[in-house]
């Protein structure tokens, strides 16, 4: 069924690359205009490159290409004027809002130099970077708006938050996504007469720079010294019930387009995984809780 977000706007931060930029052009695909927020800068805590501004000139051709409209705006998530900015130039030139995607997220782990700031950055993109793109947007959201979160499976795995061995800035990770779940829930109850939904995505390994990267190649394979993507997607695929390393980002994005669309339209509070079963697999997980 094309057109499935017709007429609508949608408001993505993140949107240079990666989950991001899929969400966008999956929501263009099915009619959508776009107003997509990166911050096109690096963060010193994270240990690959953030993405650039030729990225998310690259991800409005691709919109563009589908004859929809999108506005792109430099903005770090962190600051919540940069983001109340940047909607308002979105809004000036598409009129209304309709969609919010929290999408911005970073996963800093310093290499051989931990730091307890590596904590902060984690929580201040991924936590209160969402809040901020929730905040912003509140005033515009009429009867039928969506809000999707995006979150993280290692929200609902034991010890995320509590392993000296994950680092500052992995915990940081693990304890903002574990948060999002009580705020999405929170913020779903209060919006609900409005008829204004909230739902929160949570991704296994998804194929892109956060998951490709040296630091996350040594969590999964901490025997070797400088493992490669060949070495690593063996550990990946165990992680999963499905034997896959990681899903697609598209696989993420048809699970926002649903909930973006008309067709979820009393379907709001839920935390949805698109995980090809991996937390069937981990100890403590759903089925040993």
């Amino acid at each position: 069924m094309a057109g499935r977000v017709e007429g609508k706007v949608a408001f993505i931060t993140g949107a240079a690359r990666g989950q991001g930029r899929s969400h966008a052009v999956r929501l263009a695909e099915e009619g959508a205009d776009i107003i997509a927020v990166d911050i096109c800068e690096q963060i010193e805590s994270n240990p690959y490159p953030l993405a650039t501004e030729e990225d998310l000139a690259e991800t409005a051709k691709l919109v563009e290409k589908l004859d929809r409209r999108i506005v792109t705006v430099k903005a770090d998530v962190r600051d919540r004027s940069q983001l109340q900015a940047a909607l308002d130039e979105g809004l000036a030139a598409l009129g209304h809002l309709d969609i919010v995607v929290a999408n911005a997220g970073i996963l800093p782990m310093a290499m051989g130099d931990p730091h307890a700031s590596d904590f902060v950055d984690a929580v201040d993109v991924d936590l209160v970077g969402v809040m901020n793109a929730v905040a912003v947007s509140m005033p515009h959201l009429g009867k039928q708006a969506s809000v999707v979160i995006t979150g993280s499976t290692a929200a609902m795995l034991p010890n995320t938050t509590d392993n000296p061995a994950m680092g500052p800035g992995s915990a940081g990770y693990g304890w903002a996504k574990k948060t999002l779940m009580g705020y999405s829930e929170q913020l779903a109850l209060h919006l609900a007469p409005e008829f204004i939904r909230v739902n929160v995505i949570h991704p296994t390994n998804v194929n892109t720079h956060l998951l490709h990267n040296d630091g996350l190649y040594s969590m999964f394979r901490p025997d070797l010294e400088n493992p490669t993507r060949e070495d690593v997607e063996p550990a990946f695929t165990m992680f999963q019930a499905m034997p896959i390393p990681y899903v697609e980002t598209v696989d993420i994005s048809n699970a926002v387009l649903f909930f973006a669309s008309d067709e979820s339209r009393y379907i709001t509070g839920q935390q949805l995984r698109v995980d090809a079963g991996s937390l069937l697999k981990m100890p403590g997980g759903p089925t040993n809780m």
